[in-house]
């Protein structure tokens, strides 16, 4: 056994004192006097480095030729569809001038609607696009510490934000300190202990609701079947709800692409898999044995669905965990375990 070193008695002396001399801590100390002090000093919390996370997503290099492929093809479907309906609208014409001009009309409103469905999901891929550029950003300006890039970043944030009323005092308490003299990084804690807490609040609740929901569900179901549709289904509502809840107000192709980054961020981080700590913790203690079969199965799959949408939470969040902390499977649950004690 190592013997622990005696700890120095508590002593008194002035800092101007000659005998005392302040050293580091892998300083030789065999070169002090007989009688004198010395004093190491601790490091400053605010110099020491700050635990900057992983990216979300895997860095994709080269050329896309699934982008290509799915863009040639959406254009020859396109120009297909639209010599179709010209086509057809000759037909009419040569049937019958009414149905000619009813043809016509029905193929103006239909380009119109397919302009704005287009229009929608451009504008939902580019709000995604930017909370992901934003969220890049401020892990960046964190580690350089850039003052002027911090404020551009609270700007983004808050015409993100002006939209949520929940937000209205958050956002007029940061525009307060928009001209106080603060660091970079502290300015991006401060944007995120404002405008996310009552957010990942609102988050957490909603990944637990989720949880619970599918926990219960196929605990009662009678078909495997019910229990894949609504699994499926409860996954894409919790998505698309923390996704709105963070800004991003994703179409159909954003859900396509918010489901495929969520996946992703899953399989960087551990994914899904059994040995999950919390997963490990019940089937260790042998909790879910000592429920019922389909009980147990509730109680796995209400673990699953919380750790798909905690990983949801880290994709439409637009600023990383730093300054709050991150959700934690074991306290979703807990919550769960609870839930399923009093049903």
């Amino acid at each position: 056994m190592t013997e622990r070193p005696n700890p120095r008695r508590p002593a008194t002396f002035r800092l101007d004192d000659p005998h005392v001399r302040v050293m580091e801590a892998d300083d030789d100390a065999g070169r002090l006097a007989r009688g004198a002090i010395r004093i190491t000093p601790e490091a400053d919390p605010m110099s020491m480095p700050v635990m900057i996370e992983a990216p979300l997503l895997p860095v994709r290099s080269g050329f896309r030729w699934g982008t290509l492929f799915w863009s040639a093809l959406g254009g020859l479907l396109l120009m297909g569809a639209g010599l179709g309906v010209t086509h057809l609208v000759q037909d009419l014409f040569a049937i019958n001038d009414g149905l000619g001009f009813l043809g016509i009309g029905l193929s103006a409103l239909a380009t119109l609607a397919l302009v704005v469905i287009i229009a929608r999901e451009a504008l939902s891929l580019s709000r995604l696009a930017t909370i992901e550029k934003l969220h890049a950003r401020a892990l960046a300006t964190i580690i350089s510490d850039d003052r002027t890039e911090s404020r551009v970043i609270v700007q983004d944030l808050l015409k993100i934000a002006h939209r949520n009323p929940r937000l209205a005092r958050a956002r007029s308490a940061l525009q307060g300190h928009a001209d106080d003299i603060i660091d970079g990084a502290d300015m991006i804690k401060l944007a995120e202990r404002e405008l996310m807490s009552p957010l990942d609040i609102e988050a957490r609740r909603l990944v637990s609701v989720a949880a619970q929901r599918v926990s219960i569900v196929t605990a009662i179901s009678p078909r495997a079947l019910i229990d894949v549709l609504f699994v499926f289904a409860a996954a894409l509502r919790l998505v698309r709800q923390l996704a709105q809840l963070y800004g991003g107000r994703p179409g159909t192709l954003g859900m396509i692409r918010l489901m495929r980054h969520t996946l992703s961020h899953l399989a960087i981080t551990g994914g899904m898999a059994a040995s999950d700590s919390m997963i490990q913790q019940v089937l260790g203690h042998g909790i879910a044995a000592k429920l019922s079969q389909r009980l147990g199965e509730g109680v796995l799959n209400g673990l699953l669905t919380a750790r798909l949408g905690l990983a949801a939470i880290d994709v439409t969040r637009p600023l990383p965990f730093t300054a709050l902390p991150r959700p934690a499977l074991a306290d979703l649950a807990r919550d769960l375990l609870r839930k399923n004690d009093e049903s």
